[in-house]
C-alpha cells in the first residue's frame, strides 16, 4: 500500500483541482490526494488553443493555483500516472505501475482522451490533437517546417486553432464531415457567420468531407478525401471530439457507457465514488431528461462544488446553468443554455456588425443564446433561459429593447 487518502481525486484538470479547492474552502480537514496523468500541476485548458498557442500567455500563468497553494492546503499529488484498476469493495485503486492507493471517497474527474482517426496514416509524425500542454508544445516545435495545415473537425477547438495559425500566416484548411461547421454545438446562423469570418482571414473549408487516409512515409504530407482530392499538409490537427476516460470505472461496475452515469450529487452507482466533468453523464434540467455529458470548464467546476459540499454533509443538487465561450480573432462568443432540439432561432442584431445574438426557442420558450461580442445580451439572456421565458419572436429581435425588459415582464406575471 503506497498511501491512504480520505478523498482521492483521479484527474488533475479543472474538475479535480476545483474539488480539492472547494473541499478546503468548506473546511474539510481530511487528507486529499490527486492523481494526474500529466507531469504538470492543474492548469487551465481553454487557453491552450488560444493564448498559449499564440505565445500570448506563458504556461505559469495558466496554473489554476501555484505550487505554494497546494502545499499550504496539504493537497498531495501523484503526477504522470493513470489509474489502471478500481477496486470499489476494497476502496482501492491501482496505477499503471502497480502502485496501490486506498481511499475513503473517490472522485473521478478524468475528462477524456482525444478521439483518434481510424484511417491509414493516422500515426504519422506531424499529426496532433489539441488537448494537453504537450500537444501544443509539440505543434509549436514543428511550425518552423510547416507551410500548410489541415484541421480535421469544424468544432470550436479546430476553429480556435485555425484562427491562431492563420494569424501566424500559415495556409489553413478545415475539414468537416457534416454539411456545416459547428453542427453539434450551434445553430446555422452562428455556423455561417464563423465560416464567413474565417474565410475572410484566408481559411479554406471542405464540408461533407470524409478522410480516407493520411499520406506520407514517416511525416504526414497530405490528407486524402473520399472524393479523391489530396490536400497537401505538413501538419494535421485532429479535433473530432473526445472519448470519456471511464474504462477503469466501468470495468469496476459503474453504470455508464458514453460516460459514467451520476445522480444529482454526482454519485456513481458505486458506493463512495463520484464522477464529474466531461466524463460524467447526468440529467440536466436544461435538457429533456436524457443523460448528457457537458464538455466545459463551467460544468466541471460546478460539479466539483456539488461533490465537495456533499462530502462535507450539505444537501445539494446539481442545477447549474450551462455556459460556454470561444475566442476567435476579435470575436468573443458566449453561449448560455443548451440549444439542442430548438425549433426556432431568432437573430438579434446584424451579423455584419460583428456584434449580434441568436436566441433559441423550443415550444415558444427561450432555451439558449449564442452571443457574439454582445455581453449585455448574454448577461440578460441568461435569466431568460433560467426562467424558460416565453417571449414573442418580434420582441426578441427588437434590438432597441434590452432583453432585461422581458425579464421584468415575466416576473410580474
Amino acid at each position: 500500500m503506497k498511501g491512504t487518502f480520505d478523498v482521492l481525486i483521479v484527474g488533475a484538470g479543472h474538475g479535480g483541482a476545483q474539488t480539492a479547492i472547494a473541499l478546503r474552502g468548506a473546511g474539510f480537514q481530511g487528507s486529499i490526494g490527486i492523481i494526474g496523468d500529466e507531469p504538470e500541476l492543474p492548469y487551465e485548458r481553454p487557453p491552450l488553443s488560444k493564448e498559449y498557442f499564440a505565445a500570448e500567455k506563458p504556461f505559469d500563468r495558466l496554473l489554476i493555483r501555484p505550487a505554494s497553494y497546494w502545499e499550504e492546503k496539504s493537497v498531495s499529488f501523484v503526477l504522470g500516472q493513470r489509474v489502471a484498476r478500481v477496486m470499489p469493495d476494497a476502496h482501492r485503486v491501482s496505477l499503471g505501475d502497480g502502485t496501490v492507493y486506498e481511499y475513503g471517497q473517490l472522485v473521478w474527474a478524468t475528462g477524456g482522451d482525444p478521439r483518434k482517426l481510424a484511417c491509414p496514416g493516422s500515426g504519422l509524425a506531424g499529426v496532433h490533437a489539441v488537448r494537453k500542454r504537450a500537444d501544443i508544445d509539440a505543434i509549436i516545435s514543428e511550425l518552423n517546417r510547416v507551410q500548410r495545415v489541415v484541421i480535421i473537425g469544424g468544432g470550436y477547438i479546430g476553429l480556435e486553432a485555425a484562427a491562431v495559425l492563420t494569424k501566424l500566416n500559415y495556409e489553413v484548411t478545415v475539414l468537416e464531415a457534416l454539411p456545416r461547421i459547428l453542427a453539434r454545438v450551434a445553430g446555422a446562423d452562428i455556423a455561417d457567420f464563423f465560416e464567413a469570418a474565417h474565410s475572410a482571414h484566408g481559411v479554406g473549408f471542405r464540408k461533407s468531407a470524409s478522410v480516407v487516409a493520411l499520406q506520407g512515409e514517416q511525416w504526414v504530407t497530405g490528407v486524402e478525401l473520399s472524393c479523391g482530392e489530396v490536400l497537401p499538409a505538413e501538419l494535421v490537427i485532429v479535433g473530432i471530439g473526445i472519448v470519456p476516460c471511464v474504462a477503469a470505472l466501468v470495468a469496476a461496475g459503474a453504470a455508464g457507457d458514453n460516460g459514467v452515469k451520476v445522480d444529482g450529487q454526482c454519485r456513481t452507482s458505486l458506493a463512495d465514488i463520484y464522477a464529474i466533468g466531461d466524463c460524467a453523464a447526468h440529467e440536466n434540467r436544461f435538457e429533456d431528461g436524457s443523460p448528457i455529458r457537458l464538455e466545459s470548464v463551467q460544468n466541471a467546476n460546478d460539479m466539483a462544488n456539488i461533490v465537495a459540499k456533499t462530502i462535507c454533509g450539505q444537501d445539494v443538487n446539481y442545477a447549474a446553468t450551462p455556459w460556454f465561450w470561444s475566442n476567435q480573432y476579435d470575436l468573443k462568443l458566449q453561449t448560455v443554455g443548451l440549444s439542442i432540439g430548438h425549433d426556432q432561432a431568432v437573430v438579434r442584431g446584424n451579423p455584419a456588425d460583428n456584434a449580434f445574438s441568436v436566441v433559441y426557442l423550443k415550444g415558444g420558450k427561450v432555451i439558449a443564446l449564442d452571443c457574439v461580442n454582445s455581453v449585455r445580451d448574454y448577461s440578460h439572456g441568461r435569466r431568460l433561459v433560467e426562467l424558460y421565458a416565453a417571449v414573442a419572436t418580434d420582441d426578441l429581435a427588437d434590438i432597441s429593447r434590452p432583453l432585461k425588459d422581458w425579464i421584468g415582464t415575466i416576473r410580474s406575471e
